[in-house]
C-alpha cells in the first residue's frame, strides 16, 4: 500500500548547476538597458544578468534535457527530441511546434519565422503565432546534409545554410527558391557566423580552418588554421577592436587579428571540454564561454597582449560529485568533493558565496606549469573528507583521502586552496606502495588532529597544525582487515574504528589503548557518529544497518530493507533519525526512538552521497551520474507530517529530483479527505478518569484566593480617587472578566408606590444555579461560571452562600457537594482545592453549628486524604529515581 499526502521530505532546489553542451544565447532587453544570458541546464532555462551574472529567471521544466537553444526579441526557444516550445518572459510555455519526425539539431529565430532542422534533413519554417508551418524543404542527406544554419545581416527573407559535404546554399525562404549554391573547401562545415561587416560570414571547418568569406561576391577574404580540431564556436569584437574569438572542442580558445591577418594570442584551458557558446558582448571587451564541464565564464579583455582574464564565473562540478558534508554549523555551506578531482563549497544562500578550493595536487608549482591537460601530478578523486570549523583560521580544517592514493590532504577552507601537509606514514615516505592506501579520515572537534585509517588496518593521528605523525593505534594495526570507517567522540576521549574482519574497536584517543572490541554480525561498509547523543550508526555488506551506543557499547538499534549496497548515512541535528541511501534508489528515514521506518522514497538515480542541515531544515543529495547536488525540505518544520512508523507493505513512491527554482511544497492529497493519521490531535479535558487532572486556568485566578484580604490592604489608595474635569463619556458594563454592558432598563410611565421586599435581596448567577442542581444533581454549570470569574468576584459569590449574606444552609450543601462531584471526577483538581480552602475560612462557625454541612464535610475529608496519599507516594517513587539518577555511578 502507498501512504496518502507528501512525506516527510519534498524537493526545494538543486545548486551546483550552470551549464551543458547546448550554447548559450545572449539578448539585449531595452527597457533595462541591459544584457541577458540565456543557459540551457538540462530540462529548464537559467536567465542571468551579464553584470553580475546572477540568476534572474528560472524557466518551467521540459519533459526532457533541452539540446538546441535561442531567441529573438521576444520569446526563447527551446527544443528537445522533436518537439519546438516557445518560452514568455523567460518562465512559461506559449507556443508548441509538433511536425518533425526526427530529433531537431538546428534552430533559427526569423522575423515572425522560426525556423528547425531536424537530422533527418528535414527543415520547417513555422509561424510564430498560429504554430503552424509556413514552409517545409527536404534535402538529400547524400548531397547536402544541413550541418549548419545563419541568416546573413540586411538579407532580407534569405538564410544561409552549410553542409556535411562543404558547400553552401543561399536560400529565399518566401519564395522558396534556391538563389545560389558556394562551392565550398570539400570538407564540412561545423558553424557559421555574421561578422561585423555586411555580406561578410565566418565560415569554421571541422579541420580547424576559419574562413572570413564574402557572399555577395563569393570570395575568400582571408582564411586561418587552428590546430585542436573542429571550430565549435565563432565570435567577433564589435568595441573597435578587429579581433575574431574561435573555439575549440578541447577547451582552448584563439584570438585571430583581423587586420594583420594572424593569432593575436591563445586561451588554453578555458574549458575543461569543448567550448559550446561564445559570444562578445556587442559595444564592450567581454567575451561570455559556456562549455559541457557546467562551467559559465566572462572573460574581460582590458590587458596588455589582447588576452582575457576571467572578471565573473559560475561553476561546477565538471563530473559527479560522490562525497558532501555541510561545513559548520550555520547550514549554508556544503563541502562537496567529485569525480573531476575538485573539492567545492555550494552556498545554500547564494551562488555568489561559491568557492572552487582547487583539485588536489601532488607538487602545485609543477601543476601550474603543465597545465590541466598535461598535470601528470594530479592527484585522484576524493572519496572521502572531514571537515571541522575550529581553528579554521589558524591552520587547516579539512583533510581529505583520495581513491587508491596513500597520502591524505589537508585544505584550508579560509584560503580557498589545497593546504600545506601530506599525511602518510612515515615508513612510506621514501617510496608509494601501490597496494595500500588510505579508506577512512576523521577531524576532531577542536580541529587538532586528524585520525586516517588505512587499507592495510593501520589507524594513524596527525596533528593538522604540523602535519607531524602523532602516533598510532594497535601494535602495528588496529584492525586485521582494511579500516572501514574511522570515528572521534566529540570529548576527545575514544576512538572508534571499524574494520572489514567484522570488528568495532574502542580506544584511548590519548594513550591508544585498547578500551573494548565487539564483533558484528557482517562486514562493515562504513560508520557515522553523532556526537552530540554519542550513537554510532554501522552500515553492512549485507544491507541492514545498526545503531550503536558508544556509552554502554551495545547495539540499541537493528534496521532491515535496503535491497542495495548502502551508500551514505546522515543523522538529523538532534540524533532521533538515522537517514539512509542506498542503490536500490531508495532514500529512507529511520525513528531511532520507536525503532521503526518513518519515511521512504524512490529517486531516478541512486543517492552517493547524504547530509543532512546542522539546522535540520534541508536534507541535501547527490546521485549517480549527476552534476547537481540536490536539496530537500525538511516539511515536518513547516506543516503537518505523519511520523507514525510505515505498514510492511508500504510501497514507496517515485519523487522527481528539484529543479534549480525553489519548488512550493504543494499538497499531494489536493481536495480529498485527510486520513486518519493526519487529523490533528485534540487534547481532551481528561485523559483518563482515574488520572488527576489540573484546570488550564492560569495561577492568578486560584492561587491568592486565600490571601485577597491582605492583597486588599496593599492595594488600598492613600488618597481618594480624583474626578477628572471632564469625563468622557462611558456605557456602563457589568463586572466580571469578560465585559459585558448593561441593559437599558425600560421606563414605567405607572409606578407602584408599594414597596417589593424581594427586590432587595438579589440573587447571582451562580446562586441560581446551585440551587437548581439541588434537585437535578448537575454541577457543571455553576462549576463553569465560577471557572469565568475573578478572584474578588469569587469571594462575594462565596460570602452570599451564607444566611447572613443572603443564601442559605441547602445552597452551602450543594456548594459542597460540588466539590466532591470535583473530587470524584479528579479533574480541576487545583480549584476544588482553593476554593474549598476559601470557604471554609469564610464560613467555619457557621459550618461547625450545622450538623448537615459537618456530616458532608467528614465524607469529602475522608475523599481528600485517600486522593492525597496516591498523589504522594506518586511523587515520592519519581523523587526517588531521580536522586537515584543524579548521585549513582551508571
Amino acid at each position: 500500500m502507498a501512504r496518502e499526502g507528501a512525506g516527510l521530505f519534498a524537493p526545494f532546489r538543486v545548486l551546483g548547476r550552470f551549464s551543458g553542451h547546448v550554447p548559450h544565447v545572449l539578448r539585449y532587453h531595452g527597457r533595462h538597458r541591459e544584457f541577458y544570458l540565456a543557459v540551457a541546464v538540462g530540462r529548464s532555462i537559467h536567465t542571468y544578468n551579464v553584470k553580475k551574472l546572477g540568476i534572474v529567471a528560472v524557466s518551467n521544466t521540459l519533459p526532457q534535457d533541452i539540446t538546441c537553444l535561442a531567441a529573438d526579441r521576444m520569446l526563447m526557444f527551446a527544443s528537445y527530441d522533436n518537439i519546438l516550445h516557445a518560452f514568455a518572459r523567460n518562465k512559461e510555455v506559449v507556443h508548441t511546434y509538433e511536425g518533425h519526425k526526427a530529433k531537431i539539431h538546428l534552430l533559427q529565430p526569423f522575423g515572425d519565422h522560426v525556423i528547425t532542422v531536424d537530422v533527418d534533413n528535414v527543415l520547417i519554417v513555422w509561424n510564430i503565432q498560429s504554430e503552424e508551418e509556413y514552409l517545409q524543404i527536404d534535402f538529400d542527406k547524400a548531397t547536402f546534409a544541413v550541418s549548419a544554419l545563419l541568416h546573413p545581416s540586411t538579407y532580407l527573407n534569405k538564410i544561409l545554410l552549410g553542409s556535411e559535404q562543404g558547400t553552401l546554399q543561399l536560400w529565399n525562404i518566401r519564395s522558396n527558391k534556391l538563389l545560389y549554391s558556394f562551392p565550398g573547401w570539400g570538407l564540412a562545415i561545423t558553424t557559421l557566423e555574421q561578422a561585423p561587416a555586411v555580406d561578410v560570414v565566418a565560415v569554421g571547418l571541422v579541420s580547424g580552418h576559419i574562413i572570413v568569406h564574402n557572399i555577395k561576391f563569393d570570395e575568400t577574404l582571408m582564411k586561418f588554421q587552428q590546430d585542436w580540431g573542429p571550430i565549435t564556436a565563432i565570435s567577433f569584437r564589435t568595441d573597435g577592436h578587429p579581433v575574431m574569438a574561435a573555439g575549440s572542442p578541447v577547451g582552448h580558445i584563439a584570438l585571430w587579428d583581423l587586420e594583420e591577418k594572424k593569432l593575436m594570442c591563445q586561451m588554453q584551458d578555458a574549458h575543461s571540454t569543448a567550448i559550446a557558446g561564445m559570444a562578445f558582448v556587442p559595444g564592450e571587451p567581454l567575451l561570455i564561454t559556456n562549455g559541457a564541464d557546467n562551467a559559465l565564464r566572462v572573460w574581460i579583455f582590458d590587458g596588455p597582449g589582447g588576452t582575457g582574464r576571467i572578471l565573473r564565473c559560475r561553476m561546477g562540478h565538471s563530473a559527479p560529485p560522490t562525497k558532501i558534508r555541510y561545513h559548520g554549523q550555520n547550514g549554508e555551506q556544503i563541502l562537496s568533493a567529485g569525480q573531476d578531482g575538485t573539492l567545492q563549497s555550494f552556498s545554500t544562500v547564494h551562488e555568489k558565496f561559491n568557492k572552487s578550493l582547487g583539485r588536489g595536487s601532488i607538487n602545485k608549482k609543477k601543476s601550474k606549469k603543465k597545465g590541466l591537460k598535461l598535470d601528470t601530478m594530479a592527484l585522484p578523486p576524493i572519496t572521502a573528507f572531514a571537515s571541522e570549523v575550529a581553528h579554521q583560521s589558524d591552520w587547516d580544517g579539512i583533510v581529505a583521502c583520495h581513491q587508491g592514493y596513500i597520502t591524505c590532504t589537508t585544505w584550508n577552507y579560509q584560503k580557498t586552496s589545497m593546504g600545506a601537509h601530506k599525511l602518510r606514514p612515515e615508513e612510506f615516505s621514501k617510496h608509494k606502495p601501490l597496494d595500500i592506501y588510505a579508506t577512512a579520515v576523521d577531524i576532531t572537534s577542536c580541529g587538532n588532529f586528524a585520525v586516517i585509517g588505512m587499507s592495510t588496518g593501520q589507524v594513524d593521528v596527525y596533528n593538522m597544525q604540523s602535519g607531524i605523525h602523532r602516533g598510532r593505534y594497535g601494535k602495528e594495526t588496529a584492525h586485521e582487515g582494511a579500516i572501514r570507517g574511522v570515528a572521534v567522540d566529540g570529548l576527545n576521549q575514544l576512538v572508534i574504528t571499524a574494520g572489514s574482519e567484522g570488528l568495532i574497536k574502542f580506544w584511548k584517543f590519548k594513550m591508544k589503548d585498547l578500551v573494548y572490541s565487539t564483533e558484528l554480525s557482517s562486514s562493515p561498509s562504513g560508520i557515522l557518529l553523532h556526537r552530540d547523543s554519542g550513537i554510532l550508526g554501522v552500515a553492512f555488506d549485507d544491507f541492514t544497518i545498526s545503531v550503536l551506543d558508544i556509552e554502554t557499547r551495545k547495539i540499541v538499534r537493528t534496521f532491515s530493507g535496503h535491497h542495495g549496497q548502502i551508500n551514505d548515512m546522515t543523522f538529523s541535528p538532534d540524533g532521533r533519525w538515522l537517514i539512509t541511501s542506498s542503490m536500490d534508489c531508495s532514500i529512507k528515514t529511520w525513528d531511532l526512538p520507536s525503532g521503526c521506518l518513518i519515511d521512504c522514497f524512490l529517486v531516478d538515480s541512486a543517492a552517493v552521497s547524504l547530509s543532512m542541515s546542522p539546522t535540520g531544515d534541508f536534507l541535501a543529495s547527490a546521485h549517480v551520474d549527476d552534476l547537481g547536488i540536490y536539496l530537500w525540505s525538511n516539511r515536518s518544520l513547516y506543516s503537518l507530517v505523519s511520523l507514525r512508523p510505515l505498514p510492511a507493505d508500504y510501497e514507496p513512491s517515485l519523487v522527481t529530483l528539484p529543479s534549480t527554482c525553489p519548488m512550493q511544497d504543494v499538497d499531494v492529497s489536493g481536495d480529498e479527505e485527510p486520513c486518519d493519521e493526519m487529523i490533528e490531535y485534540v487534547s481532551p479535558e481528561q485523559l483518563g478518569e482515574q488520572l488527576v487532572t489540573l484546570s488550564l486556568l492560569p495561577e492568578s485566578r486560584w492561587k491568592n484566593l486565600l490571601n485577597l484580604d491582605i492583597i486588599k490592604k496593599k492595594n488600598k489608595p492613600k488618597e481618594p480617587p480624583k474626578v477628572p474635569k471632564s469625563a468622557p463619556f462611558f456605557i456602563p458594563t457589568l463586572p466580571g472578566l469578560i465585559p459585558r454592558y448593561i441593559p437599558p432598563e425600560e421606563e414605567n410611565d405607572t409606578q407602584s408606590k408599594v414597596v417589593n421586599l424581594g427586590v432587595l435581596v438579589q440573587k447571582s448567577d451562580f446562586y441560581l444555579h446551585l440551587e437548581e442542581a439541588l434537585s437535578t444533581n448537575e454541577y457543571k454549570a455553576p462549576l463553569d461560571l465560577l471557572k469565568t470569574l475573578g478572584p474578588s468576584n469569587i469571594e462575594v459569590e462565596l460570602r452570599g452562600l451564607a444566611p447572613e449574606g443572603g443564601g442559605s444552609v441547602e445552597v452551602m450543601l450543594s456548594f459542597l457537594r460540588m466539590i466532591e462531584m470535583m473530587l470524584n471526577k479528579k479533574y480541576n483538581f487545583e480549584l476544588a482545592q482553593a476554593y474549598l480552602a476559601l470557604f471554609l475560612k469564610l464560613h467555619l462557625k457557621i459550618l461547625s453549628s450545622e450538623p448537615k454541612l459537618m456530616e458532608e464535610l467528614s465524607k469529602l475529608s475522608i475523599h481528600l486524604e485517600e486522593t492525597w496519599i496516591h498523589l504522594r507516594a506518586l511523587f515520592n517513587q519519581s523523587l526517588c529515581v531521580l536522586t537515584y539518577m543524579k548521585s549513582a555511578l551508571l
